[in-house]
């Protein structure tokens, strides 16, 4: 990955050794998740030598996530678990969540394609497995792997298409992220793809307007202990570190003079293209601030590499950047999957969103039009329920979480106006909202949401309870963002544009680095079927290009 500092630049010259060493590869991949292993994977299945970098030790954002695909059409999964998918009807629920961020024509092609990127990926040794999650859910625990991953089920959704699982977990315990990448990085392994860790491009080397390769920073040739640690301090950074700020932000500076102290600086070739596939910019507050200034407070769910540089670093080589005050919040309230039963509102007392939308959707609504603030509404009953639910239903950080929930962050009360009271809602607004709430189930009345009549239930007896799911920094409760927007590519081959929309001759982008699919609206395993589509373009189009014969530096 990237660094946000130095990313136009050569490193100080008294930090490192000066630039003696030239590599050269047709295609050079920057960043090693899951887009960019695609990426690699399908440049050398073109026949193209290729070599990826990756600051750290690969894996992205990837490593770190559920392990989620979002996939459907009739994959192999679908069919073994009985359920039946269609074209047609995948492509009318993802016109809606997918909006104009590409042309009909590429979510066309992406949902045609969606069986066969699922095939693929299993012949690179990807598990997958067809055991359907019965119950609605933001992540099924080790006994599920295909589920209802976004808003199929909710009201509006299902006036468009019947609801389909399509969330295609990858079969491993816990958080499946890993399952996915390490099959991809064994498979390019296998290939003949080089992997080069520890090496930090500064710069994009361009020639006549022509991308032709890269400036980097690398430990390569550091002695053993120095990269042993460096990818010990790199593996804390993105994990415990994504849960604990301070300690990031320490092993970031640790990093940092590691770098300065054993780099040395190098300069690869590209024959035939660069693919950066770099992250997001979760990881720069500046970027944050600047772009997106009311998105703030949540978890910075990305690594270190998810620091912007590779999308300024594209800007700076004349492409142009889109749609960066587009972040995901993800605010879920399943499982237990009895909560999305309850009611959600705001410091009015007033309801939100249907509550059984996608978390993520249910997160941006509190943001951008409640200023991020929040409670679900529980009476007796439904408070009984989730308790009972939380041990069948929940892996074990679900739990945690739902307990910190539960335990830390509630207000009860007897009357529905004492627990108003004490939580800082506005009494009047929510006894307004209970009321009519629960006329609309007793007349047989539409949900004033749209919310389906599967998940509506009246609000009864008390005790009360306002479970505040408002969105500020917490360590036991987090509340997870990941930036969407990106720089603007060529929807046929991936190559970047500029801002009049002409090609950057040998330049490629995917992934979060670039505009994709979930870049207007994000559900589960979008994010990461889009690295897949998204990376696999790119490869086969830069190793299609006619090689370039290039001159030492």
């Amino acid at each position: 990955m990237l660094s946000r500092r130095n990313h136009l630049s050569h490193v100080d010259s008294g930090a490192s050794p000066s630039l003696d060493t030239e590599h050269t590869t047709d295609v050079l991949v920057v960043g090693f998740g899951a887009a960019g292993a695609c990426a690699a994977l399908e440049a050398r299945e073109s026949g193209a030598d290729v070599l990826v970098v990756d600051r750290f030790n690969g894996g992205g954002a990837t490593a770190l996530s559920g392990g989620i695909i979002y996939a459907g059409s009739g994959t192999f999964v679908q069919r073994q678990a009985g359920v039946t998918d269609t074209r047609e009807g995948m492509l009318a629920y993802l016109r809606h969540e997918v909006g104009d961020s590409v042309k009909p024509e590429t979510l066309q092609r992406f949902v045609a394609d969606s069986p066969s990127m699922i095939d693929w990926l299993a012949d690179q040794g990807v598990p997958f497995d067809a055991t359907v999650c019965p119950y609605k859910t933001s992540y099924p625990n080790n006994r599920y792997y295909l589920y209802y991953s976004g808003s199929e089920c909710s009201g509006k959704f299902r006036d468009v298409t019947p609801p389909v699982q399509r969330g295609h977990r990858v079969k491993g315990k816990g958080a499946s992220g890993k399952k996915l990448y390490t099959p991809l990085a064994k498979s390019a392994a296998r290939a003949g793809v080089r992997f080069q860790p520890h090496t930090r491009v500064t710069r994009l080397l361009l020639e006549d307007e022509e991308v032709t390769g890269v400036e980097a920073v690398t430990l390569a040739d550091a002695p053993a202990h120095v990269r042993r640690r460096f990818g010990r301090m790199a593996a804390v950074a993105a994990k415990p570190g994504i849960y604990l700020p301070p300690l990031r932000a320490q092993m970031e500076r640790r990093l940092d003079l590691m770098e300065k102290k054993f780099g040395r600086r190098i300069r690869i070739r590209a024959r035939r293209g660069v693919i950066v596939c770099a992250g997001g910019y979760i990881a720069n507050t500046d970027m944050l601030a600047k772009h997106a200034p009311q998105f703030k407070g949540g978890l910075a769910l990305g690594t270190t590499g998810d620091d912007g540089s590779g999308i300024a670093m594209l800007v700076e080589a004349g492409a142009l950047a889109d749609r960066l005050d587009n972040i995901s919040v993800w605010r879920f309230i399943a499982p237990p999957s009895v909560v999305l039963s309850a009611i959600v509102v705001d410091t009015h007392g007033r309801r939100m969103i249907d509550e059984s939308r996608y978390g993520a959707a249910l997160g941006r609504a509190m943001v951008t039009e409640h200023d991020g603030r929040g409670w679900i509404l529980a009476d007796a009953a439904l408070m009984r329920e989730a308790y009972s639910q939380l041990p069948n239903q929940s892996l074990w950080f679900h739990v945690l979480q739902t307990m910190a929930l539960f335990q830390t962050r509630r207000v009860r009360a007897k009357t529905l106006a004492e627990v108003a009271r004490r939580a800082g809602v506005d009494p009047e607004g929510l006894a307004e909202t209970v009321t009519a709430h629960n006329a609309a189930i007793d007349d047989g009345l539409p949900d004033q949401m749209g919310k389906s009549a599967d998940f509506r239930r009246r609000i009864g007896d008390g005790p009360y309870t306002l479970l505040d799911i408002s969105v500020r920094t917490s360590t036991t409760y987090p509340c997870p963002m990941m930036t969407l927007g990106g720089v603007i590519v060529d929807e046929e081959t991936g190559g970047v544009t500029t801002a009049g929309g002409n090609p950057i001759p040998g330049l490629y982008a995917a992934g979060r680095t670039a505009i994709g699919i979930c870049t207007n609206s994000y559900v589960s395993g979008l994010s990461i079927s889009d690295c897949v589509f998204s990376g696999r373009r790119a490869g086969a189009h830069a190793s299609a290009r006619t090689p370039k014969t290039v001159a030492p530096g």
